[in-house]
């Protein structure tokens, strides 16, 4: 009874463990036979690396049923499947990632100079387009004092201008007030030299009338 329990407890682990994948260790090779023995013929050789599908194995757990890539079914020693594949695997896998890193590495290394280069564009232009900035500022500076001292200039024109006509209008009422003197001065003139001209006629008229005349002597007194 319990030799039949512990047949069938390597069988529920055979079950358990049956179509998982296992590699052929490091070993030169091994011997793939018909049955679980080295008794049965040989179907093959096996050499490391080799990638199987456990099928099962045996009541013993010494021997495992596998099935090859191609389809080829046999059993082989246990002791010699693993569950990672080996180094004579693994190495050549590594060696091409190790390549693979090696040219990403050499690529980021070319786009690391390119972004180098590409900021030291950056930086030239940067700086170009900071003086550009800084003249057009300058000039910009200069600009609004000239249009300050411009609308400066243009208010003292205007007040100028105003300053003119006021001073123009003045001059005009000036002329037109010494005309108007000119004109009385003349009238004045005029007047006085006509009554001048009036009181000698009057005098010379009136005078000798006033003046008393002498009596004249008579021969006959």
């Amino acid at each position: 009874m319990i030799r039949f329990l512990f047949i069938l407890l390597l069988a529920a682990g055979s079950a358990a463990q049956a179509q998982e994948s296992r590699y052929i260790s490091d070993e030169v090779f091994i011997v793939l036979h018909a049955g679980p023995g080295s008794n049965y013929r040989w179907l093959g050789k096996l050499i490391p690396g080799t990638q199987l599908v456990e099928k099962r194995r045996s009541t013993d757990g010494n021997w495992a049923e596998v099935a090859t890539s191609r389809g080829t079914e046999g059993w082989v020693q246990a002791e010699y499947l693993s569950t990672e594949p080996p180094a004579q695997v693994r190495l050549p896998a590594v060696v091409r990632q190790l390549e693979e890193a090696q040219q990403e590495s050499a690529a980021l290394r070319s786009n690391l100079a390119e972004l180098r280069a590409n900021q030291s564009d950056v930086s030239a232009q940067l700086a170009e387009s900071n003086a550009k900035l800084q003249q057009v500022s300058e000039e910009l500076a200069q600009l609004r004092q000239i249009s300050g001292s411009a609308v400066e200039t243009a208010e003292n024109n205007r007040r100028l201008v105003e300053d003119s006509a006021t001073l123009r209008t003045t001059l005009d009422t000036l002329q037109a007030d010494n005309q108007r003197l000119q004109d009385r001065v003349s009238s004045s003139a005029f007047m006085d030299g006509a009554l001048a001209v009036l009181l000698g006629v009057i005098i010379t008229l009136v005078v000798p009338r006033l003046w008393p005349k002498r009596k004249s002597s008579s021969s006959w007194a």
